[in-house]
């Protein structure tokens, strides 16, 4: 279900980290009514966004790559049916947080952890209401049976994302948020998200006709080392920003010198990395475009017989043309006799006495 795993549902019931358990983009969800979603914006987002009770038949939501996380109890699974609103026109593209690959799986060991079996609970809390009703009588069971439900249903549905918060906040260099990065980081961080996102929405990808283990594997792993990269940059253009201050002596300008320069070799380095997702993006497309060109010959070479006959029909018709050649001499001649014979009956109209 993780980005990593280029998994497009969420399931109904949860809470769900962006960019770590799941993508942003829209999501449809099927059997969604009476149940609610509640969306966390990031930094600056403002307050969580909610809808409850959610209305008959199919609802769609759209998660943005802002979002911190979203929560969803619902009777279906959400099913991703696109990807975010393009940028408008002179607007960045927003990129997303970005975690390692791994830390998903570690966090879903965490919150299985220790999780009690369903029936422990219940059972528990019966026993000692048949000790304590004959002390206190049957009220006392009732009671007993009703807090049981609530801590069964209420202690293993928060449990596990208590546990899986607490430790995502134990590896907070396990991800990368937008605040990690500068301006120029976040641009960056786009392009190749950019390209990462065309290869996974590609039709030949979709369909299986590209390595998908190895996309599944790989293309995750470079979106994290690319974003681990561009925030050690965000963080030292600060950084060389405060040492070079406001006034430019020539002492500090000499040791910032090499300084900058390997910070702009690492960024080189970086560009060309990306630039090498944007030529696999862009071989992808072509590769949508010669399978769209394919099917569409798979089309005209199952119509094909319908011209064969089409042909083999034409061959009669030419057989048939001297025929019909006769037929159309006939017509013109009958039709040359019928104009004579309302020519000779208008005539003979002319011919008698007005009517009184």
């Amino acid at each position: 279900m993780t980005i990593g795993q280029w998994s497009d549902s969420i399931p109904g019931n949860g809470t769900f980290f962006v960019g770590i358990d799941i993508a942003p983009g829209r999501y449809l969800c099927t059997d969604a009514k009476g149940g609610w979603w509640v969306r966390y914006p990031g930094p600056g987002g403002g307050e969580p966004v909610a809808s409850w009770p959610l209305p008959e038949g199919g609802v769609e939501i759209e998660i943005a790559a802002t979002d911190v996380a979203f929560e969803t109890h619902t009777g279906a699974d959400w099913k991703r049916v696109g990807g975010t609103a393009p940028a408008g026109a002179g607007e960045a593209p927003e990129p997303r947080p970005v975690a390692d690959p791994a830390l998903r799986a570690e966090l879903d060991a965490v919150a299985a952890r220790g999780v009690l079996p369903g029936w422990l609970v219940p059972a528990s809390m019966l026993m000692l209401g048949l000790i304590g009703s004959t002390l206190l009588g049957p009220f006392w069971l009732l009671g007993l049976g009703m807090l049981a439900v609530m801590i069964t249903f209420g202690s293993r549905s928060l449990a596990p994302d208590i546990r899986r918060v607490r430790e995502l906040e134990r590896n907070r260099d396990r991800y990368r948020t937008l605040d990690d990065f500068d301006a120029e980081g976040r641009a960056m961080l786009a392009r190749a998200q950019a390209a990462l996102d065309a290869v996974r929405d590609s039709r030949v990808n979709r369909e299986g006709l590209l390595d998908s283990a190895d996309n599944a594997v790989m293309l995750p792993r470079q979106e994290w080392e690319i974003a681990q990269v561009l925030a050690r940059q965000s963080k030292l253009r600060a950084d060389h920003a405060a040492m070079a201050g406001a006034a430019a002596f020539p002492e500090v300008e000499a040791a910032l010198r090499p300084l900058r320069e390997k910070l702009e070799l690492s960024v080189e380095s970086v560009d060309r990395r990306i630039e090498a997702l944007e030529r696999y993006a862009e071989r992808v497309r072509a590769a949508d475009e010669a399978l769209e060109a394919h099917r569409r010959l798979e089309e005209i070479a199952a119509k094909a017989h319908e011209y064969d006959e089409l042909v083999a029909d034409t061959v009669r018709d030419d057989l048939a043309i001297p025929a019909i050649d006769r037929l159309t001499e006939q017509s013109e001649a009958l039709i040359g006799t019928l104009r004579e014979r309302l020519t000779a009956a208008a005539e003979a109209a002319d011919q008698l006495p007005p009517a009184s």
